[in-house]
């Protein structure tokens, strides 16, 4: 498979159907990729995954980042697994502020439908009384209050954001779905090459730290990309449960757009 360049990524690897988006892109590679498109901001965007298992499809994932107003956004994260008799489906999404280069969680939602019991959670974080609550409980959560809380997801957005400043080590205080507050700690292992169905792609590969062996989880992010998740990997004891593969990734509405720009993405 050809080598990827910077500035032929996107078209090499062409994955929407919007020919003249991806033509600009193309064009705009340098300038939109490697870093967001406005001081401050995150970089909006579509992401489509595989899900697989010893090599074999079992499914599929979305995600998607777009901001709300001022310096909200919405991080969301959509998942379809057929594997036999089994079947699950999980939409998550954080609401969180952005400042200053920080993420700071607002509400998490996790709803999981398919084989067995569906399940609903929702997390709220209150920094004016710094408390936690959890749909599952009536009172707020025993945690000690941390202002750089994360949730079950916003904590890879705040992850991005300090491998962009070169950060090798990361650790942040969790609430997971349940309601469970736990330190989540991480460290970059090396930049590599892996292939993708998107191409070829040159890859942080972080790793998250665990009190014992018997779990493994790994993520590869792309600094020529916004280092935009691109793959994931979990095992346990050495077996592995599931892998992620990035198959499609579009920029949404890019700030930076000129009128003339625009004008040539207008469907005819």
């Amino acid at each position: 498979m050809q080598f990827l360049t910077k500035n032929n990524f996107l078209h090499t690897a062409r994955t929407t159907q919007n020919k003249k988006l991806s033509a600009w892109l193309l064009c705009a590679g340098t300038l939109l990729l490697p870093t967001s498109l406005i001081a401050g901001e995150l970089t909006q965007y579509q992401a489509s995954y595989d899900i697989l298992r010893k090599g074999t499809n079992h499914g599929k994932a979305e995600r998607e980042l777009k901001k709300l107003d001022n310096n909200n956004y919405q991080v969301t994260y959509h998942s379809d697994i057929e594997w036999m008799i089994f079947s699950d489906s999980r939409q998550e999404s954080s609401t969180f502020s952005f400042m200053n280069d920080t993420v700071e969680p607002i509400d998490y939602t996790m709803i999981r439908t398919g084989t067995g019991p569906d399940k609903k959670y929702k997390i709220n974080f209150d920094r004016l009384t710094k408390t936690v609550t959890s749909n599952t409980s009536d009172y707020p959560l025993k945690c000690q209050w941390h202002d750089n809380f994360q949730d079950g997801i916003s904590y890879q957005v705040q992850v991005r954001e300090g491998l962009k400043k070169g950060k090798t080590s990361f650790s942040f205080p969790l609430v997971d779905k349940k309601g469970n507050c736990r330190d989540y700690d991480f460290e970059v292992v090396e930049t590599e090459m892996i292939s993708l169905p998107i191409g070829n792609v040159e890859a942080v590969k972080v790793k998250r730290l665990y009190d014992n062996d018997k779990r493994q989880a790994l993520a590869w992010f792309a600094p020529e990309m916004d280092y935009m998740l691109v793959r994931m990997w979990k095992g346990e004891k050495g077996v592995e449960q599931f892998e992620v593969q990035m198959k499609s990734f579009t920029v949404i509405n890019p700030p930076a757009l000129s009128a003339e720009v625009k004008s040539e993405l207008t469907p005819e």
